[in-house]
């Protein structure tokens, strides 16, 4: 893939509406070009222990973060340089892109916001596509090292956001 925008969305809680962080960056011929994160407020408003335990990040970290189309209105601005994901006409990348494009979903709409169908393609799908049984599972870190790429941090929104971004450039 020569050119993409992967993302990384941590939730606080069950709702895939509770986007907590997010990561983005913008991949052309095989670098980083840009990158954003930023944490967010959750709505709904409350944190699960287990994806506390997950990614770390609390009501502490959050209380006073940016609500969603705030966030969103910078990350367009930043990666985008001021032109909309969507006029970019760039596809979005996740690993498990279900659950990124299913949270990106959610919150639009809790925010009535008009979704763009943005195109998601998934680097899960592609890792079992291109390695099929040759590694013991297909989670981000253990994918990301078979494409030469260390991921550290794993669970903070940029992170593995990057380390998408580098599965997408080797199998995409």
């Amino acid at each position: 893939m020569r050119r993409g925008i992967a993302i990384d969305f941590e939730t606080a809680n069950e709702q895939p509406s509770s986007v907590c962080s997010v990561g983005a960056v913008l991949f052309e011929d095989g670098e980083i070009v840009r990158s954003f994160y930023s944490l967010i407020h959750p709505e709904p408003e409350y944190y699960w222990w287990r994806c506390q335990q997950v990614h770390g990040l609390g009501p502490e970290d959050t209380d006073d973060a940016p609500v969603f189309p705030e966030v969103w209105a910078a990350l367009e601005e930043e990666i985008g340089q001021g032109v909309s994901l969507e006029d970019l006409g760039i596809p979005l990348v996740a690993h498990n892109s279900r659950f990124d494009e299913g949270c990106l979903k959610a919150v639009f709409r809790v925010y009535q916001m008009t979704y763009p169908d943005y195109e998601f393609r998934d680097t899960l799908a592609a890792s079992r596509r291109h390695f099929g049984r040759c590694l013991p599972n297909h989670q981000l870190q253990t994918v990301s090292e078979a494409c030469g790429y260390c991921l550290e941090n794993h669970h903070h929104a940029l992170a593995d956001a990057e380390a998408c971004a580098y599965i997408a450039m080797k199998l995409l």
